[in-house]
């Protein structure tokens, strides 16, 4: 199908098979490949519970999102969205949550992105490779949203290979061995303190690490405005996208569990040579395994930085075009692409790697607080706005076309539940609570931003009243 424009400019170019690996290369990060010590030392062996509870919850959220963004395909999705049927409180806040969110994650990705070549050229200046780095993703980013499909596709492709053959060699080794190693089996789940050492309660804890594994889905809604065939591509990427993270996920924590004593793994450093993918690798007899896997994790680091990048900038785009983000960022190059939010966003990024790597008196672990509670208020908004969305359609189905979830609204309140007992781990994790303290000051900051925005978007246009009962359609869903 031939690329076209909607009214907003943005060019609909983006084919089903690149939707879809858009949404694995911003969920499947570094953190795979290099281990997920943090959540093993919590939960142990029953981390795996902790897995498939998270991406039964994930699944919940993104065929519902799926749902809403086939209906409304539009520049700033699930944003443009919360603010039709929320109110523009909703679709600020979800939008500036969610790019302040992306902005530190790629901040993240790009520091490890910048460590892992400084692992084959250590003389490297720091802030030479980070800059390089951000620099290479602008550029794919910013020459056509064509391009940016193209470069994500096979980014992500090269990922999903490795995982393949990650999974299939560690198998072998689990459930059969080789001539001179012996098969592992299973036993490494139960044979150190049984399936639970820490209890059942240490499950729920887990999920505060767990879930954030699973974030960056959302940039498949995101791609709906640019997508060729919204319908279609967006009902069929977000059912895939699911069950391939639950895939990919499960499989390979089971795996790495069985493969290799659980507080081996929790002790684990996140260096490339600790990685199980160099020891599996190895065992098979793949020449230079800690090489191959330094490539493959780099690849997976510029992938998911590329991916969040792309969703960041559609964002403020939108934001841009809403009037609620100065007036610049609703600006398009003459491909379609909106640059200057793109370079907003960059300039975004360059700082938070920067902190990420010199951490100047712990303000990076201030950002990433803020994108933890992020993820999780951005889905809460996500699911409220599509409980307001099926009333609304339950009550106009003639303005409506497309699939539906049977049960949906039902679905959004127990996965609401779901979200908000991750939350509550803030309890006992303090992680979570200085994420959630941090988290809800960053909110309130944004909402009497909302409120100066809309006082002074008013007074310009003499009304007084900035927030009317029944808002007009933003920007992106005007005729």
């Amino acid at each position: 199908m031939p690329a076209s424009s909607d009214s907003a400019g943005l060019v609909r170019s983006l084919t089903h098979r690149q939707t879809t690996m858009i949404g694995l290369g911003s969920a499947l990060g570094t953190g795979l490949f290099l281990g997920s010590g943090t959540a093993i030392s919590v939960a142990g062996p029953a981390v795996i519970v902790s897995y498939v509870i998270g991406a039964v919850l994930v699944a919940v959220i993104a065929v519902l999102l799926g749902e809403m963004s086939a209906a409304h395909p539009v520049p700033g999705s699930f944003g443009t969205v919360a603010h039709r049927y929320l109110g523009p409180w909703a679709g600020f806040l979800s939008r500036w949550l969610y790019w302040f969110s992306a902005v530190v994650v790629i901040g993240t990705e790009v520091v490890a992105s910048a460590l892992y070549i400084r692992w084959w050229w250590p003389g490297v200046p720091m802030s030479l490779a980070i800059v390089a780095i951000a620099a290479i993703v602008l550029a794919v980013n910013v020459i056509s949203v064509k391009s940016f499909g193209t470069t994500e596709f096979w980014l992500s492709t090269v990922k999903v290979v490795a995982l393949c053959a990650f999974v299939l060699c560690a198998a072998l080794l689990v459930f059969f061995g080789l001539p001179d190693t012996e098969a592992t089996g299973l036993a490494h789940l139960t044979d150190d303190g049984g399936f639970l050492p820490h209890g059942a309660k240490a499950v729920w804890i887990g999920m505060s690490v767990v879930m954030f594994a699973y974030a960056g889905f959302e940039v498949v809604a995101i791609a709906s405005a640019e997508a060729a065939d919204p319908q279609r591509t967006i009902r069929t990427a977000m059912r895939q996208l699911a069950w391939r993270l639950a895939f990919f996920y499960l499989l390979s924590i089971t795996l790495v569990l069985a493969l290799i004593p659980w507080r081996r793994l929790a002790a684990g450093d996140g260096s490339v040579e600790a990685s199980p993918f160099v020891r599996v690798f190895t065992e098979i007899g793949v020449p230079a395994a800690a090489t191959v896997t330094n490539a493959v994790v780099l690849i997976a680091a510029m992938s998911a930085a590329n991916a969040h990048l792309y969703g960041a900038s559609r964002l403020l785009h939108s934001l841009g075009g809403d009037g609620l983000a100065p007036a610049p960022m609703a600006r398009l190059s003459r491909r379609g692409v909106p640059a200057v939010a793109l370079a907003a966003s960059t300039l975004g990024i360059a700082v938070a790697a920067l902190l990420a790597f010199y951490d100047v008196s712990g303000l990076f672990g201030i950002l990433m607080s803020i994108a933890l509670f992020a993820v999780l208020m951005v889905w809460l908004l996500i699911l409220a706005s599509y409980v307001a969305f099926r009333r609304h359609r339950n009550a106009h189905p003639e303005e409506f076309t497309g699939f539906s979830i049977p049960g949906g609204d039902k679905l959004a309140v127990v996965a609401g539940v779901g979200v908000l007992a991750v939350a509550a781990t803030a309890v006992e994790v303090p992680d979570m609570r200085q994420a959630a303290g941090i988290g809800l000051a960053f909110t309130a900051v944004l909402l009497v931003c909302h409120a100066l925005t809309g006082a002074r978007r008013a007074a310009r246009d003499g009304r007084s009243d900035a927030s009317p009962a029944t808002p007009a359609a933003p920007a992106g869903e005007r005729p």
